[in-house]
């Protein structure tokens, strides 16, 4: 009985490796649980403790396994903000670079498209200039709300 536990134990840690480079949902990683808690309680038996002691052992490794298993998968599964990554949503954030401007009109280009704009007021001198680098805030419509573009923003 203890070569037995013995190599239950092993058979979970190999698979235990496996599951770490194999993604299969968790299969092979309950698989390898199950062998690594059987190979104790068999390690266990053979140590000469009471079948009582070796039973609460095991449900107390099994239900550990099990909770460490739920809060890992929910909290991988948790919902994550995601950026729009395509249509005008996607543009918010991005820099573009003036073309033409009249004031606080302007024509930016943005990934291969040109787009009207207009700036932000934001207290300040609000006209835009050719070359100038801007950041696009919000969308409405086809036109594009813009503000210049700050140095830290230009790095990314």
């Amino acid at each position: 009985m203890l070569v037995l536990g013995t190599a239950l134990v092993a058979v979970g840690l190999v698979l235990l490796l496996a599951e770490a480079h194999a993604s299969t949902g968790g299969l092979i990683g309950a698989a390898a649980g199950i062998a690594a808690v059987a190979g104790i309680v068999l390690l266990l038996l053979a140590m000469g403790l009471a079948p009582a002691v070796v039973l609460v052992v095991a449900l107390f490794l099994l239900t550990l396994a099990v909770c460490t298993g739920v809060l890992l998968r929910r909290r991988i599964l948790r919902p994550m903000p995601i950026r729009p990554r395509v249509g005008p949503e996607a543009f918010v954030g991005r820099v573009g670079v003036v073309r033409s401007s009249a004031g606080r009109e302007a024509q930016v280009f943005i990934d291969g498209s040109l787009w009207r704009a207009e700036a932000e007021p934001n207290g300040g001198d609000a006209d835009l200039h050719g070359g100038e680098k801007v950041v696009v805030e919000q969308v409405e419509g086809l036109t594009l709300k813009v503000r210049r573009a700050e140095e830290w923003e230009l790095l990314r």
